[in-house]
């Protein structure tokens, strides 16, 4: 059995969604502000995929073929 990520980095966003890895970090403090969470805290694929409205499937999709 494959131990899938729990977490997201900005290279993922930029993989999933195209844009830039500065975008992707700067989307992760976005993210972190939204949910309260401290700058040292991690944003989970779940947090990633509420706030940016794509299916959690997509993510998890995603994070399981890179890992």
């Amino acid at each position: 059995m494959k131990i899938v990520r729990a977490c997201i980095y900005p290279k993922d966003i930029q993989c999933i969604t195209g844009r830039s890895e500065r975008y992707g970090r700067k989307l992760l403090n976005k993210i972190k502000d939204h949910f309260g969470k401290q700058k040292h805290q991690f944003i989970t694929s779940e947090e990633f995929a509420e706030y940016s409205g794509i299916d959690l499937e997509i993510v998890n999709e995603y994070l399981q073929k890179v890992s």
